[in-house]
Order: structure tokens, then sequence, then C-alpha cells
């Protein structure tokens, strides 16, 4: 592309074709903006996925092995190893449950927080409207307010190329 101020003077297609070539470099420059902004979210919200999905890994797996090593050791530890009884295995399986159920809470807190932090293409949307509100500022060519008449020959004979 040539300077537009070199001192030259330059057709009407040649400055429509530099404006053509410029509005499309400025579009594909936003997209590239967009698409970097939205690339990073996509980054954080994979990690809040991750840990959504691991919360729930550990809540479904675990829940059975963990519930029956936690709820005898419960139970051991209040005096069930030695012949007095201790708790009741039903309370020791519920104070078990209840523990898992707090492990998957918090790995559902770091999701919810994860997930807070994605934020809209800001960067991307100021500059769509910054380009908006220079084109909203253009001003067309102004076109002739009648066209010109066509004579019925001249229609046909195009027609019929």
């Amino acid at each position: 592309m040539s300077d537009p101020y070199d001192g030259t003077e330059r057709s009407l297609g040649q400055l429509v074709a530099s404006a053509t070539a410029e509005m499309s470099a400025l579009v594909h420059d936003e997209i590239a903006l967009a698409k970097a902004e939205i690339r990073q979210d996509v980054k954080r919200g994979a990690i809040g996925s991750a840990a959504g999905i691991a919360a729930a890994v550990v809540l479904l797996f675990s829940l059975p092995m963990l519930s029956f090593a936690l709820a005898y050791a419960i139970n051991t530890w209040t005096g069930g190893h030695n012949g007095h009884g201790g708790w009741n295995l039903v309370w020791c399986f519920l104070l078990s449950f209840t523990l898992n159920v707090l492990i998957a809470g918090l790995l559902g807190a770091i999701a919810v927080a994860k997930f807070k932090k994605v934020k809209p293409p800001e960067k991307s949307i100021a500059s769509a409207k910054k380009t908006a509100a220079i084109m909203q500022n253009a001003k067309p060519h102004p076109r002739p307010e009648s066209r010109p008449a066509l004579d019925k020959a001249s229609v046909v004979a195009r027609s019929s190329v």
C-alpha cells in the first residue's frame, strides 16, 4: 500500500481499496484481541471446571472407602476397640459422611471462586465501541435523487444476454 500523503493524486478506486484494506485490518485486529481475551478466560474457566469435577470425583469415589474407614476409626477412638462399645456405628458413619460433604463443599467453593473471575472481553468491547463511534461519524457520498429512466428496448436487450 502506498503512503496516502506522498503528494500524488490517487483515484477513487485506489482510495476505496485502501479504505477497505484498512477496515479489514482493523476488524482482524479486533477479532485477534477478542480471541486473546477469551482464551485467557477459558483457561480460568477450565481451572474452575477441573476443581468442580475434582469435588464431584472425591465425593463420589471416596465416600464408600473413606466413610467406612473413618466410621470404624471414630468407633475405635471412642472406646469400641477395648470392648466398652464406644459410639454407636450409626453416629460414626454420619460423622464420616459430614466430613466428606465438608471437603466437597470446600472444593466446590474453589470452583465457584474461579468461575467468578471470568470476565467479559472488556478491551475488545471498548475497541469495537470506539470503531462504531468513528464509523457513525463517517458521511457517505450523496447519491443522485433520481435514477435515469430506462427505455423498454434496452431492458429487453439486457435480459436476453
